[in-house]
């Protein structure tokens, strides 16, 4: 049973801050990495350790160790949710960051294949495999623990935060992109691009001091205390998840689909495009995408706060309607090559469409399942789906635009597909359940 320093009972304000704290700084560190990773991918990865390719062959190969990371998450996933469910929600998120933090760092000093041939993608691969493994439990774990802290009527705000900061690292990881993109191509692929990379390493002790600080929620102890009086029938959570709420999964699984294949085509894949499809400077793609990221944040705000008002299904539905109308005039915007309007896209779907499923996900998700095993339906919900959606959608949509000879129609009904899944899945919970 976990230890803690918190006595079981209302959480105060600064218990709240504490918390929310403790979650954002490791969610920056987890999307900043994925972030750093996908910008590098569709820019610089290709040239670094597949060489011998083509550059269209180059950048799918680079976005398939993209998404090789997310085959990993499901395993950490319950690996680590599985701890956070039966030892605590503290040494669950130090184990995750230090994972990430760790696995990025080391990646930065990973040698090229002119230097040690087909070993270099092989190393790389493995940093991903690590990376995903210690990821695949971190946003989940940091969602539970702030909802947990948060009161009933205030959870889609609160819980909307840790997925604000996603953005916060995307932008941080698009800025470092771009701060070294200025430099000659020779500096760039000598040791520049190696800079950004190192730096996750201050962000990790930043955040392993605040969680190596932090207490167990109230609810959680509360919980355990209850499982203490029934410990023979809560051996495995994980176990107890799929035996007691098998469906929960599943539409939690679905319901995630449009807000990932957004996600992961405005931070991976646009940049690849704006750049490599439509011919847009490196700089000025990676300027849209950073200040088109600032209105997610607002977004994500905004719309938690109406979720609470008026429900996170609504919102959610709401967000998902918003990603799907978006799917065709995004690659219109992004098809003028310019600054203005390719900002204006990713602000659009960044600020309407992530903010609105990100301001809801958390309360959706976290309301469909017990405290007991929480932890471990929201990392399966969210990881299963990380690996046929999140993870591959890059790749998917760089093969669908080859497909389409350098056009993005495939990839908008790609999108508009996962919207109606998370519709549907959503709709069909919110018919099941007064919670959501």
């Amino acid at each position: 049973m976990a230890t803690t320093n918190i006595t079981p009972g209302a959480s105060s304000q600064a218990n709240i801050r504490k918390a929310v704290t403790a979650a954002t700084v490791g969610t920056v560190i987890e999307w900043y990495d994925y972030a750093l990773y996908g910008a590098a991918s569709g820019l610089i990865i290709n040239k670094l350790f597949f060489p011998n390719l083509s550059p269209t062959t180059g950048v799918l190969a680079a976005f398939a160790t993209f998404a090789v990371g997310y085959f990993a998450r499901p395993v950490g996933g319950i690996v680590i949710s599985h701890i956070g469910d039966k030892f605590g929600r503290k040494p669950a998120l130090i184990l995750t960051i230090t994972l990430m933090g760790l696995a990025t760092v080391l990646m930065g000093l990973l040698p090229t294949y002119e230097t040690i041939g087909l070993m270099a993608p092989v190393l790389l691969v493995l940093m991903r495999l690590i990376q995903g493994f210690g990821a695949g439990a971190e946003l989940a774990g940091a969602i539970v623990l702030v909802a947990e802290y948060a009161p009933p009527e205030k959870r889609a705000f609160y819980t909307g935060l840790p997925n604000a900061a996603t953005l916060v690292g995307i932008m941080l990881a698009t800025l470092s992109f771009l701060a070294i993109s200025y430099l000659p191509e020779q500096t760039l692929l000598g040791w520049a691009w190696r800079v950004p990379f190192l730096l996750s390493g201050v962000l990790f002790f930043v955040a392993l001091y605040i969680r190596k600080h932090l207490d167990e929620t109230p609810e959680y102890v509360e919980a355990m205390a209850r499982a203490e009086q029934r410990r023979h029938e809560q051996q495995v959570p994980i176990g107890e998840l799929f035996r007691e709420s098998p469906k929960e999964v599943l539409f939690g699984f679905l319901s995630v689909t449009a807000h990932n294949a957004n996600a992961y085509i405005l931070s991976a894949f646009s940049l690849s495009y704006m750049i490599n499809t439509v011919g847009m400077s490196r700089t000025d793609g990676l300027i849209a995408v950073t200040i088109g990221s600032l209105f997610g944040i607002v977004g994500v705000g905004f719309m938690g706060a109406l979720a609470d008002k008026i429900g996170a299904a609504a919102v959610y539905i709401f967000g998902s309607l918003v990603i799907g109308v978006l799917a065709f005039p995004l690659f219109w915007l992004f098809d003028t090559g310019s600054l203005l309007w390719c900002t204006v896209g990713i602000a659009l779907g960044y600020g309407l469409g992530f903010g609105s499923t990100s301001g809801a996900q958390g309360a959706f998700l976290t309301n469909l399942f017990p405290t007991r095993y929480r932890f471990s339906g929201l990392a399966m919900s969210r990881e299963l789906n990380g690996v046929l959606v999140a993870g591959p959608t890059p790749f998917i949509a760089q093969a669908l635009v080859g497909a389409a000879n350098g056009r993005p129609t495939y990839v908008a009904l790609y999108i508009i597909a996962c919207c109606v899944l998370s519709i549907i899945a959503i709709l069909i919970i919110r018919s099941r359940s007064v919670h959501v």
